[in-house]
C-alpha cells in the first residue's frame, strides 16, 4: 500500500503524512509541483526524526507517478459518493489525496479506480489533509491485515 499526495501545498501536512508513513510502514509519493520548497524546515519539523524511517518518492508529474506505480488508484475526495468503510481495499492499493485548496483536476480523477469520501457532518467541508490520510490508511490497513502490531512500538 502507498499514500500519494497530489501537489500538496502545506509543508506541515506533508511532514505529518511522512510521519504517518513511517509509523505504519507505508511509502509516500509526492506529485509536484508542491506549494513549498522541498527543503522547507516545516517538513522536517513536523516529520521530526521519523523522516529517516519512511520511503518518500517525488514525481515531476502525475504521468511520471503513474508510469512508476501501477497499483489500483483510490482517490479520496469531497466529491466521492462511496465510504471507505464500505469499500474493499487491496494490499497494493495507492491512496491518492489532492491538494488542500482544490483536490485533483478532473483528468486525474477520471483515472481513479474508485473515488471515496470519508463521512463527515453536513455542516463542515472537509478534514485536514493529514487527518484524512490517517483515517483512510488506518481503515485500508485494518481491512488488509497490514496494521503494525500493538507491541511494535
Amino acid at each position: 500500500m502507498r499514500l500519494c499526495l497530489f501537489q500538496p501545498e502545506i509543508a506541515g501536512n506533508v511532514g505529518a503524512v511522512m510521519r504517518l508513513g513511517a509509523c505504519m510502514g507505508v511509502a509516500i509519493d509526492l506529485i509536484e509541483p508542491m506549494g513549498f520548497s522541498w527543503d522547507d524546515k516545516r517538513v522536517r519539523r513536523t516529520a521530526m526524526d521519523y523522516i529517516d524511517h519512511v520511503d518518500v518518492t517525488r514525481h515531476s508529474s502525475f504521468g511520471a507517478f503513474r508510469a512508476a506505480n501501477r497499483g489500483r488508484l483510490i482517490l479520496f475526495s469531497t466529491k466521492g459518493q462511496a465510504s471507505p468503510y464500505e469499500f474493499a481495499f487491496l494490499p497494493d492499493d495507492i491512496l491518492l489525496f489532492g491538494k488542500e485548496s482544490g483536490g485533483v483536476p478532473s483528468e486525474v480523477a477520471a483515472t481513479a479506480d474508485a473515488v471515496l469520501r470519508i463521512p463527515i457532518r453536513a455542516e463542515v467541508r472537509s478534514f485536514n489533509l493529514a487527518t484524512s490520510t490517517a483515517l483512510a490508511l488506518g481503515e485500508a490497513l485494518r481491512q488488509t491485515g497490514g496494521l503494525p502490531s500493538v507491541g511494535a512500538g
